[in-house]
């Protein structure tokens, strides 16, 4: 009987090798590479509106905002990943010298989608939380106008809210900032809401 054939694990060097060189953007975790999703429209919008809306209300303050280009590395899981946007505050760490992976986030935002919304949720956000400059961590809705806000407690819980409503502001006390969500959803046209899918009906 033939052996399976063992699994090669990329070293972090070799991934950033590859990863640098490569076409498309991938994760990394536990020495495996994962290719990332390509983007809707409707992703890319929100996604660009939230960047617009928060870099605005970041001027005259020592926060930048960056986009999904830039990669983040969650030190203590190994975990490198591409948020939808990222902003940090005072200096920027890197892994290794160059300018495309770093390490010290405070605010991470994730725009939901139907293929990645559980991992969002779930795994990820539990590695996210093992980073320990972040402090705010928000999930942005495409079905609907809202936004969850997860905020890191001094006794290092973290507490859920929540903004709903193209009429609604949010607050970010990581930030000392507040959000329109008229704004992050700007030109947005959300499918009709639904509570399950339709069944199909057969002659």
């Amino acid at each position: 009987m033939a052996l399976a054939k063992p699994i090669h694990r990329l070293t972090e060097a070799e991934y950033l090798e590859i990863e640098r060189r490569a076409e498309f953007k991938s994760e990394f975790f536990q020495g495996e590479m994962f290719a990332m999703a390509g983007r809707t429209r409707l992703h890319s919008l929100i996604a660009t509106n939230f960047a617009r809306e928060l870099g605005n209300r970041l001027r005259g303050i020592d926060c930048i905002v960056y986009n999904s280009d830039l990669r983040v590395k969650v030190e203590p899981s190994g975990l490198y990943t591409y948020p939808d946007l990222s902003v940090v505050c005072g200096e920027l760490r890197f892994v290794d010298g160059q300018d495309d992976t770093i390490l010290n986030p405070k605010v991470i935002v994730e725009v939901l989608s139907d293929s990645t919304e559980a991992y969002d949720r779930g795994a990820k956000f539990e590695l996210y939380r093992q980073l320990s400059s972040l402090q705010t961590c928000l999930l942005t809705s495409q079905r609907q106008p809202r936004v969850e806000m997860f905020t890191r407690q001094p006794s290092g819980e973290w507490l859920l809210g929540e903004a709903f409503g193209l009429d609604a502001q949010l607050a970010l006390p990581t930030l000392n900032v507040t959000i329109s969500l008229g704004e992050v959803f700007a030109n947005v046209v959300f499918p009709p809401a639904t509570l399950r899918p339709e069944r199909q009906v057969r002659d």
